[in-house]
């Protein structure tokens, strides 16, 4: 069986627009807060211990860091900066802001966005925000509930449910939403299947 997403490796990380890789292909973003678990979802659909880096401080990833499918040179995931945490610098804050602003309005190489939420604490603001810039350019986007060994199945099931309506609600058809978890190996077909059709592998 093919496993696209197991050939992913580091490119390169973008501080600025002029640092982005040229606007070709498919890329699919990914965003979270702070420990949500966007690093280890990432290296679990990529079945690899450290594609992105797994860190104990919040918001270390400072970059849009590009990981490219190989052999292709135009597929990418994206790993968007952590947001969520007052130890980051406000000018740092509104930079990664404007600059991840941009990058959902012009990137047209961009074809979806997964938002990593911790299914105990799901639909924060910052969620609603990269949701949003995902609506309004039509993109489709996907959530991972992440974190989901943390809740009995029943429990579970009932903040999918209740995440789902509110999807529904605030953006519409255009946002799916899944459990997940990276330690327990949960909604891994599922999430590649969503991100693998995106790139077109």
């Amino acid at each position: 069986m093919s496993e696209p997403l197991a050939r992913a490796q580091y490119r390169l990380a973008a501080h600025t627009p002029a640092q982005l890789p040229p606007d070709l292909g498919h890329e699919v973003a990914f965003a979270g807060r702070s420990n949500a678990g966007k690093s280890s979802a990432l290296n679990a659909l990529c079945r690899q211990n450290a594609l992105a880096r797994v860190s104990k401080t919040p918001g270390r990833t400072q970059q849009l860091v590009f990981f490219q499918i190989a052999p292709h040179e135009d597929r990418h995931l994206v790993d968007l900066p952590g947001y969520g945490y007052a130890k980051v610098p406000r000018e740092l804050q509104a930079h990664w802001q404007a600059f991840v602003a941009g990058y959902f309005e012009r990137r047209q190489a961009l074809r979806g966005l997964v938002v990593v939420m911790d299914i105990r604490h799901p639909l924060k603001d910052y969620d609603r925000q990269m949701l949003g810039y995902a609506v309004r350019r039509a993109l489709p986007a996907h959530v991972l509930l992440t974190k989901a060994d943390k809740l009995s199945r029943g429990g579970a099931a009932n903040a999918l449910q209740a995440v789902r309506r509110e999807l529904k609600a605030e953006f519409g058809e255009g946002v799916g939403v899944q459990t997940f978890s990276a330690l327990a190996k949960q909604g891994l077909d599922e999430a590649r299947a969503v991100v693998e059709g995106w790139l077109q592998l």
